[in-house]
């Protein structure tokens, strides 16, 4: 009998830090896949990236097996660590909450690029803009 999808799960769990309880527990436990073994692989591919939210696919099979594709953290994410603050804000055009660089924007969209709908890295840049202008962040530059 041949391997065949039974479900697609995204969640999103910190980087290194992945444990039964929920999001995981409870996103796995329906579909019966060993939720220890998940845990133990997602925690040794993201011992790099601890402490980031990291989303991730998860393929269930009908013989209970799996395999996950992890994707790059969230923009918004990847913003609040390059303007060092802690969340964004409520009212962006009349309030700003941090700063960041042109540079940083490149940086950012290097790493976003594969998950990002541009032709360019240029294009990727001013996506990642628009978002840190809705977080409340100026962009110098």
């Amino acid at each position: 009998m041949a391997k065949e999808e039974v479900a697609k799960i995204k969640v999103q769990v910190v980087g290194g830090q992945a444990t039964p309880a929920p999001p995981v527990g409870t996103a796995l436990g329906p579909h019966g896949v060993n939720i220890g073994q998940f845990v133990m692989q997602f925690n040794d591919k993201t011992k790099d990236l601890n402490g980031t939210t990291v989303p991730v696919i998860i393929t269930v099979y009908n013989d209970r097996s799996f395999d996950f594709v992890l994707k790059s953290p969230p923009a918004a994410v990847l913003l609040k660590q390059a303007a060092q603050i802690a969340k964004g804000s409520g009212s962006p055009k009349a309030e700003k909450v941090g700063k960041v660089t042109q540079a940083q924007l490149e940086e950012i969209a290097k790493t976003k690029f594969e998950d990002l709908n541009a032709p360019n890295i240029e294009h990727a840049a001013r996506i990642i803009a628009g978002t840190a202008r809705s977080m409340g962040l100026e962009v110098e530059g």
